[in-house]
């Protein structure tokens, strides 16, 4: 299967690398704004869409990189998503001083702009739930 290399970017209404961090790199942060739940045991996350008891969809995904206030990648545990990843990195704007979030993702030809609206749709939620 053949992937298509996604980017995007989003400019956040803070200057806390604390905040942002634990945003990106905990389960209780990224559930606020990735999934509708997230654990995490050790190195591996679930994360969870839609109600347990009734239509669900489950995932689960390996933390491949941490460097603090920096960035955190994490693969899908799935054979058929092999060779790709999702990362999630802040960068400090230079102009503003605000933190921008840039994500990297993967997507078949056919699902691009569906996986970009669900980015879209995450960074709604960060800045409902987090205000940033």
């Amino acid at each position: 299967m053949t992937f298509t290399k996604i980017e995007i970017e989003r400019e956040l209404n803070s200057t806390s690398p604390t905040i942002i961090w634990k945003l990106i790199s905990t389960a209780d942060g990224m559930a606020r704004w990735l999934a509708d739940s997230i654990t995490q045991d050790g190195d591996k996350l679930t994360f969870m869409w839609g109600n347990p008891w009734d239509h669900n969809e489950k995932r689960v995904a390996k933390f491949t990189m941490k460097k603090k206030n920096e960035a955190v990648r994490f693969e899908w545990d799935d054979p058929d998503t092999e060779g790709t990843y999702v990362e999630i990195r802040m960068e400090r704007s230079s102009i503003t001083d605000d933190f921008i979030l840039s994500v990297t993702d993967f997507a078949t030809e056919e699902d691009t702009e569906w996986l970009r609206s669900i980015w879209d749709h995450n960074f709604q939620r960060l800045r409902q739930s987090s205000g940033i």
